[in-house]
């Protein structure tokens, strides 16, 4: 990208707030609404001084969503078309965001005694050039703001930069300061902070990342360290959420490489092994464990608007963990789990639209069970192995139009396992790893639904034996990571091609630490790994076997608020195909030392691995 550079003779410092003037004559204006007051620059000095209106930071702001929602992944299944923006996220959440960062600066300055400089925010996009890998992304996001350096320094790289500040001063306040400033109102008077002669670089993006490298992710405002969470990927941003007892969660965005902390209110009661799928507008949470607790709630997330929703209980199916779930387009489908006294053969299907459930049918559905595996192939669930009580090969293939179930076949099935990890390739789904009988295994198979056959996965050059593994699709490779095997955790992996059958070792080079219960994610372009063994860290794996997906377009692109300001944010082309994500099976966790994890079987099978066995 050409640079270009911007220089003002003065800088306009957000600690300017929104105005509600009420005065009692006529010479008075009354804004009304707390959200509705413009920015009023003071009398330059020394030359022109540069500033933004409220109204322009919110037109900004609504362009930079706009760049996000496109990138949403909107499930192909869903007949429907991808609603607009504005029927998403509403004017007062554009403001509230807006006035949300432009408070928590106003704090950092009344902590610190100066206010954010513009050459931290100069730093803060050079460093998002550097390290994004999203550069696609970040190019709509330069552009929707004008590649205005200004604008980009306000709009994005501030609201960035205080977010980690925040999470930073948060964790270190102490005495509470910091928190006391934070609630205090924005002030209703300019405080446009004078910095002569300073000038903005609009950086250079980085390319694309290199085959087989490893980029560690920011742990700058990253949610605490945590183990058995979820994970769902956007198409913008990776949503981690719960975990060891957590309701806390976070949005890191790979195009400029920054977390985001999800709002708290509303959100459903810390859990762990628990499920999470993407509908294309919210991530739902359902189920999972806390101590003696076993869940039938759940949470519908809206990271376009930060907000929750609970999920109805109203015929949910009875509480528990270690069951599946996946998104066919219009519906969640939950199914199998255990609530340390039963194992369950049972489910629901959850409609968002109407906030309601109906149960699936049990006639001829497998066998109850938990630790199984579950994809969605465009209009079936399939399930397979798990265990209850012992190691299962058998699974079976749920149609909800149908609300019926017929066996999937076991004629050279892989042997049975659990811990083991499924994805769906398109036309096949491939099963591998996994715990079976007294070994951890590295065997797997292909299962044709068409043929209802089988065929064996290649051991040949295979990751070593492990469980609790993850696994991602990336269009033509199976990438799995991690792991562990009795006492030894692993940061190794393999990509599989189920084509010509092969295995090719993924780099440990600057890999994360080994882990197990941990998450992964694919972009597009990366595997993102994150968590796991209580740890905040995680890593980007480069995998260029497979185009990133295309933007998904809406129906009719809405058009942004032009500002009243002569830097105008410049629309963005709308896309011209819809991404087609291929869904992959949650990642299957091992258990944590709890009492009685998973199930209480009243002659536990031996297994030597240090994780005690449900």
């Amino acid at each position: 990208m050409k640079k270009e550079t911007i220089s003002q003779s003065a800088f306009f410092n957000a600690r300017a707030v929104v105005a509600l003037v009420i005065c009692g004559t006529a010479a008075c204006s009354i804004l009304t609404g707390s959200l509705l007051a413009f920015f009023h620059p003071e009398a330059p000095v020394n030359g022109s001084q540069r500033t933004l209106s409220f109204a322009e930071r919110v037109a900004y702001q609504r362009a930079i969503e706009e760049v996000y929602w496109r990138h949403r992944i909107w499930p192909k299944e869903n007949a429907q078309p991808k609603p607009l923006l504005d029927s998403i996220m509403s004017q007062e959440q554009l403001e509230n965001k807006v006035a949300d960062y432009l408070r928590n600066s106003q704090a950092i300055e009344d902590y610190y005694y100066r206010p954010i400089t513009p050459e931290q925010l100069q730093a803060e996009m050079e460093r998002m050039a550097q390290h994004t890998k999203q550069p696609e992304v970040l190019h709509e996001l330069f552009a929707a703001l004008g590649n205005d350096p200004f604008v980009i320094a306000e709009c994005l790289a501030r609201p960035v930069l205080t977010e980690r500040l925040v999470a930073d001063l948060s964790a270190q306040d102490k005495t509470g300061r910091f928190e006391s400033a934070r609630m205090k109102g924005l002030r209703s008077m300019s405080m446009s902070a004078t910095f002569e002669n300073t000038t903005y670089t609009l950086p250079e993006i980085s390319d694309s990342c290199t085959d087989d490298t490893w980029t560690a992710t920011s742990t700058s405002g990253a949610p605490s360290a945590r183990e058995a969470h979820t994970a769902v990927w956007t198409g913008a941003e990776m949503i981690i959420w719960g975990g060891i007892t957590q309701r806390t969660g976070g949005r890191y965005h790979p195009s400029t490489d920054t977390w985001m902390a999800t709002s708290t209110t509303n959100a459903p009661s810390g859990r762990q092994f628990h499920t999470a799928v993407w509908t294309g507008i919210e991530m739902i949470v359902w189920g999972g464990q806390n101590g003696a607790n076993f869940f039938n709630t759940g949470g519908k997330y809206n990271p376009s608007s930060d907000t929750w929703a609970a999920t109805s209980t109203s015929n949910a199916p009875s509480g528990r963990y270690f069951h599946r779930t996946v998104w066919t387009g219009s519906e969640m489908i939950v199914w199998g789990g255990n609530d340390n006294s039963s194992d369950f053969n049972t489910g629901g299907r959850y409609n968002p639209s109407t906030n309601s459930w109906v149960a699936t049918s049990t006639a001829n559905a497998p066998d109850r069970r938990q630790l199984h595996s579950a994809v969605w192939t465009g209009n079936e669930m399939i399930v397979w192995g798990g265990t209850d009580g012992g190691d299962l090969n058998t699974g079976g293939r749920y149609n909800p139009a149908t609300d019926s179930w017929m066996p999937t076949s076991t004629t050279n099935a892989p042997a049975g396992r659990e811990f083991h990890t499924a994805v769906w390739t398109g036309n096949r789904m491939i099963v591998w790893g996994g715990f079976g009988g007294l070994n951890n295994l590295n065997t797997g198979g292909r299962y044709n639904p068409a043929t209802n056959s089988w065929t064996t996965t290649n051991i040949s050059n295979a990751p070593s034996a492990r469980e609790a593994q993850t696994a991602v699709w990336t269009g033509n490779e199976m990438i799995v990571w991690g792991g562990v095997d009795f006492s030894t955790y692993f940061n190794t992996g393999g990509r599989y091609n189920p084509d010509t059958n092969s295995w090719r070792a993924t780099s440990t080079a600057d890999a994360p630490a080994a882990r197990s219960l941990h998450t992964a994610v694919w972009t597009g372009g990366e595997m993102i790994v994150w968590g796991g063994n209580i740890s905040n860290t995680g890593g980007r794996y480069c995998a260029q076997s497979s185009p990133p997906p295309t933007p998904t377009p809406t129906a009719t692109h809405t058009p942004t608020p032009t500002p009243t300001a002569t830097h105008t944010p410049t629309p963005t082309a709308t896309a011209t195909a819809t991404a087609t994500p291929t869904p992959t099976a949650s990642p299957t966790p091992t258990p944590t030392p709890t009492p009685c994890m998973g199930r209480c079987t009243p002659t536990p099978r031996p297994h030597p691995n240090p994780v005690p066995r449900p």
